[in-house]
């Protein structure tokens, strides 16, 4: 495509929405995940408004340009990598939000980022409950295209239950809306939720209705260590059986060992694992529940525990579990899962991921929302050595095996982007796959949008 073409888009535009500078172009190529294959946009859009978004993607079906749509660029699985020739649609630029306190509702564009959200709701003493690791820098465009969870998710839901209604402009400038601030709507198919989850495929959502919740209640937290995995996911099912707690989060000893280097709490370094458990049900139940899980993780072997109804010593061990990610990242580069599986089988998973990592001579460290069975395997590699990288390669893609054989699917949260493409259909089959390469092909009938993404 031609520089006068891109020229001719620009025209089209407000001044400084399409940028074309090489060094800013440079850092739109790739998500956190630095997928290796990373192509160079002829431009990067930064549009501020539904319209200025129109304008760009009836543009890209007339000159059968790519668009890949990309929020905040903490996605893990490739979902937002550049394509050579291409465009990067940035929604960073579009941060509006109106609170409804009265519906309980909040109309948010998506460039806002989750903790912008939690923040000006809770002016309203209001809560948004989806909570991903990485709150305070992922975006809730970015959130809906990967349907998002977090910490808390075992008892609240992920993003797409707080999902109310879209906007959505369709890969030939189509405005649609779909849903709205009602609690209970069928009408019609459920386009909405056909959205969320799609990675930016099917349509780019310029502006999102969510639904909102009373301030959670605080929390009474337990800790315990174990020195078995195998304990530890044995108290997660009888726990699971019983009670919904508010949080229910695993680290191993790689990502024990590591929050301990940085963070230096006293966290014991010889535990096999650790769990991080909570419940912010009302009044004495709350402490009840602490007092259960207490005990079936002392009855399961835990060889310590220790429970608060401090919300601030609570929060130091929630902290914890949350920079585990980046605590192990500083051991080297990493190659991210999000596999998930059913809860009876998640001892056989991390165990199984112990057994590829020794085999290919990695380190893996395994954290989990355990609550629902979806894991965050992490492999430690060093780019620079070229069998090391084989070998993280062929582990990455044997922990994605392992959880399809276990009854699990191969992204919990994170998405399928590019990285996780070539296992869909195995998970899938054909008949799913081919469904979805329909639903496809009917909304994005030339292909422009985020080619080479999940399907």
């Amino acid at each position: 495509m031609a520089v006068s073409t891109v020229a001719g888009l620009a025209a089209e535009l407000p001044d400084g929405v399409v940028v074309t500078d090489p060094d800013i172009l440079a850092s739109y190529r790739h998500d956190r995940a630095t997928d290796p294959a990373a192509g160079t946009p002829l431009a990067v859009v930064r549009p501020s408004r539904t319209e200025e978004v129109q304008t760009l993607l009836r543009w890209a079906t007339a000159n059968r340009v790519a668009v890949v749509p990309r929020g905040a660029g903490t996605g893990l699985s490739g979902g937002a990598t550049a394509v050579n020739g291409g465009i990067v649609l940035s929604t960073e630029k579009m941060r509006d939000i109106t609170v409804d306190p009265v519906t309980r509702t909040a109309v948010v564009q998506p460039g806002l980022l989750n903790a912008e959200v939690k923040k000006a709701v809770a002016e309203y003493d209001l809560w948004y409950p989806p909570d991903p690791s990485s709150y305070e820098i992922c975006s809730i465009g970015g959130n809906i295209a990967t349907n998002a969870g977090g910490l808390c998710c075992v008892k609240y839901g992920v993003t797409t239950d707080y999902v109310l209604g879209l906007q959505v402009v369709l890969a030939d400038g189509t405005a649609v809306r779909l849903g709205g601030p009602r609690l209970k709507d069928v009408a019609g198919l459920s386009l909405t939720k056909l959205f969320v989850g799609s990675e930016g495929t099917l349509g780019v959502i310029t502006e999102v209705t969510l639904r909102l919740l009373p301030p959670q209640p605080r929390a009474c937290t337990v800790v315990a260590t174990f020195d078995s995995v195998e304990a530890a996911a044995g108290a997660v099912v009888t726990i699971t059986g019983r009670i919904r707690p508010s949080m229910l989060e695993f680290m191993d000893a790689v990502a024990i060992n590591a929050v301990e280097d940085k963070l230096r709490m006293g966290l014991d370094r010889s535990a096999a694992a650790m769990m991080v458990a909570a419940s912010d049900d009302r009044g004495p139940a709350g402490a009840e529940d602490a007092e259960y899980m207490a005990q079936v993780f002392a009855e399961a072997g835990a060889t310590e525990c220790f429970s608060t109804a401090d919300p601030d010593e609570g929060e130091a061990f929630v902290a914890a579990r949350r920079f585990a990610i980046p605590a192990v990242e500083a051991k080297g580069s990493l190659l991210l899962e999000d596999v998930g599986v059913p809860l009876p089988a998640l001892a056989d998973l991390v165990g199984g991921v112990a057994k590829i990592a020794s085999g290919h001579d990695l380190t893996i460290s395994v954290i989990a929302h355990a609550g629902d069975g979806n894991t965050h395997p992490l492999i430690v590699y060093d780019p620079a050595d070229a069998a090391m990288t084989a070998r993280a390669e062929k582990a990455f893609g044997e922990i994605m095996d392992l959880a399809v054989a276990l009854g699990g699917t191969i992204t919990g949260e994170h998405g399928v982007g590019r990285l996780k493409k070539p296992w869909l259909a195995g998970q899938l089959g054909p008949a799913a796959m081919e469904l979805n390469r329909k639903i496809k092909a009917a909304l994005d009938p030339d292909g422009i949008l985020n080619p080479g993404a999940v399907i």
